[in-house]
């Protein structure tokens, strides 16, 4: 059994699925665009046109973390490969939708049930709270700031600024060092078994996997909670 009673001094937190909802946040912008680009009239259905999307996203990503394409690649190609996906060849039409979620979907505000208790009680504590994120600059700041999670964070260190992507050993050396933080009172808290988790006990700080959807893994987390809340058992 890990040492609940371990003092730890510096919090870090993943932000999307942690405690920003990605997925709720994400489909409320799809759907904004889905109607306001009448894309019913080219998709089959919104749960068609979302879910080819995902499909090519996250292989997109994949290839991102594994530097095998830019961030404007990224970018752009998504909603390119989405439309082809219907024959419908249109550069224009997939920037603007690029443009437009990367401009929407920082604007919602969706938490994880209990987020904001959560983050008063580990203030209150006076836990020195940061967040290690893999998005984008001008994504992630939005996202803290209209979902008044800003204000908890004294530090928010992302791939971008780090040159490196979690799970990759230096971003978290940055992390602790931006900080002047040591690995034994550091605690990595996120969703993503292989950035977040394996990446940190690779690194050699204790994590919480964040495990929301009950997901089945033979990985050995420090700690593992279904539900945000459960952070008042560990700290």
């Amino acid at each position: 059994m890990p040492d609940t009673m371990k003092k730890y001094t510096h919090i870090y937190f993943d932000l999307d699925r942690t405690l920003w909802d990605f997925e709720a946040n994400a489909l409320e912008t799809f759907q904004d665009l889905f109607e306001k680009y009448k894309l019913q009239q080219i998709f089959d259905s919104f749960e068609a046109f979302h879910k080819t999307y995902q499909k090519h996203n996250e292989q997109l990503w994949k290839e991102y973390r594994d530097q095998k394409i830019s961030k404007q690649d990224l970018r752009n190609r998504r909603f390119e490969l989405t439309l082809d996906e219907v024959n419908i060849e249109d550069k224009h039409l997939a920037q603007q939708l690029g443009d437009e979620y990367i401009a929407l979907s920082p604007l919602k505000t969706r938490l994880f049930p209990g987020t904001l208790d959560v983050l008063d009680y580990l203030s209150a504590k006076q836990y020195r709270l940061h967040i290690i994120t893999n998005g984008f600059n001008e994504v992630q700041f939005v996202k803290l700031k209209n979902s008044k999670l800003d204000q908890y964070f004294s530090k928010v260190i992302t791939s971008e600024n780090a040159g490196a992507q979690k799970p990759r050993p230096e971003i978290f050396h940055y992390a602790l060092s931006s900080v002047h933080a040591k690995k034994h009172e550091s605690l990595m808290i996120g969703d993503d078994l292989s950035g977040d988790i394996l990446g940190a006990q690779k690194y050699g700080i204790d994590q919480v996997f964040c495990n929301f959807v009950g997901h089945q893994h033979q990985e050995r987390p420090t700690f593992e909670i279904e539900s945000i809340s459960e952070l008042k058992n560990i700290l």
